[in-house]
């Protein structure tokens, strides 16, 4: 039996949301709706799935007893593993937005940690100012101008946008992501899931007091993307109606 792969899983659940989405009884003139979330009626029950049960049953626990029973020293290792192998597809994605100063670095740091780190065990390159600094192929295209696409909650995973799906899409095929069999790269996702799910436990009061964690975690995510895409300097935006709001309040005052 073929057993159908996870990227075109991905495929077709990209497309049936959007084939729902045209079924949604959500009307389109709804002045409060959101842009960036045409999907909402469905991502909102999707992300109740996901925070409350799955998170709170699987990942939470899992990633709790990971961090409290695995000893630190080889929790740092194997994640460093996990990471080094996202290093060539950070190199080409730097290349890809003339960055040459980073993809120097991304070169560097691959090399020395595939060797005298023992296959990214351990981070050497860290001692000469390397420091690790991931690159999208998502961060490419927002480089590019390419808008961040509809809002999607991936059940059991979170929150994510079309241009972020197509943007791992095509990371994973980057070597030497593309080689790495199934089980093997299932172990991959799994130890970087453990960590950045561990990285977000003091987020995690923010999230559950939040008048509404859907949309106080949408928020986040795009702030986010946007940061990333700059490099942590995003433009200051400046809301139209708002600035002449307040030109006309000051004219009132003159």
């Amino acid at each position: 039996m073929n057993i159908p792969s996870e990227k075109s899983i991905l495929i077709v659940f990209i497309v049936g949301l959007l084939a729902m989405s045209g079924c949604s009884s959500t009307p389109s003139n709804n002045a409060y709706a959101d842009p960036k979330d045409p999907l909402e009626s469905i991502n909102r029950p999707f992300w109740t799935f996901t925070w409350d049960y799955a998170d709170k049953y699987v990942a939470r626990p899992a990633s709790s007893a990971y961090a409290e029973y695995v000893p630190t020293d080889l929790r740092t290792g194997v994640y460093n593993m996990a990471l080094n192998l996202n290093e060539p597809s950070a190199i080409i994605n730097n290349l890809l937005q003339a960055k040459f100063s980073d993809a120097a670095v991304s070169t560097g740091r691959f090399l020395l940690n595939s060797t005298i780190g023992l296959f990214g065990f351990f981070d050497p390159a860290s001692d000469f100012g390397w420091a690790r600094k991931q690159e999208e192929f998502g961060e490419v295209l927002g480089s590019y101008g390419v808008g961040d696409g509809p809002y999607l909650v991936v059940p059991g995973l979170g929150p994510s946008s079309v241009r972020e799906e197509v943007g791992d899409y095509v990371d994973k095929y980057y070597w030497p992501l593309a080689a790495i069999d199934f089980w093997p790269n299932i172990v991959r996702m799994a130890v970087v899931g453990l960590e950045q799910r561990a990285s977000l436990s003091q987020q995690e009061k923010l999230i559950d007091e939040s008048i509404d964690s859907y949309e106080f975690v949408k928020n986040a995510y795009f702030q986010n993307l946007k940061f990333k895409v700059y490099d942590g300097n995003p433009p200051i935006e400046v809301n139209a109606a708002d600035e002449a709001e307040l030109e006309a309040y000051l004219d009132e005052i003159d």
